[in-house]
């Protein structure tokens, strides 16, 4: 399947020149909303992407993505909350 996005050469040559690949770029920002918006899971995303979970992390992580924590961040989080306040 294909998306098209009508823009003109001026604004293609100026996103080209700040993104790269106008495609890839797309997708990624797809993948990304989709993944905020409770569409996609992580797994669903590394998938599309190819990539494995943690390289899919790491590029959430790039765009600033934020992502749930695990059960054990939290247990680590809280920990360390209650020794800076003893």
């Amino acid at each position: 399947m294909s998306v098209v996005i009508d823009i003109t050469p001026e604004t293609e040559k100026l996103l080209q020149a700040e993104w790269g690949d106008l495609n890839k770029a797309a997708r990624e920002a797809l993948i990304i909303e989709s993944y905020r918006q409770g569409k996609l899971s992580l797994g669903q995303c590394s998938e599309i992407m190819g990539k494995s979970l943690l390289e899919t992390e790491a590029f959430f992580h790039s765009r600033s993505v934020d992502l749930p924590l695990t059960g054990e961040e939290i247990n680590r989080d809280r920990k360390c909350v209650e020794r800076i306040l003893k």
